[in-house]
């Protein structure tokens, strides 16, 4: 009985190691049109964060100057 599970454990053993080392298949390459809307898609995507972020400061300089005492304009709040 112990003699089995042992060959069986090994075998699963052998089995794992044989799966971790597995080499998978190297994807397609890309044609010029694929590339193309990849790098479009980036590019928009980048437009489009670096626009959320001028906004998330301006709303965070309002704040701050609204908390602060510092009006827009330049002026002090009194």
């Amino acid at each position: 009985m112990k003699k089995i599970l042992m060959v069986l454990a090994a075998g699963v053993l052998a089995g794992t190691l044989a799966a971790a080392n597995a080499k998978l298949p190297s994807p397609p390459a890309k044609s010029d049109a694929e590339k193309a809307a990849e790098a479009e898609k980036a590019a928009a995507k980048k437009a489009k964060d670096a626009a959320d972020l001028g906004k998330a400061q301006d709303k965070a300089v309002a704040n701050y100057k609204k908390n602060k005492g510092v009006s827009m304009d330049g002026k002090a709040k009194k």
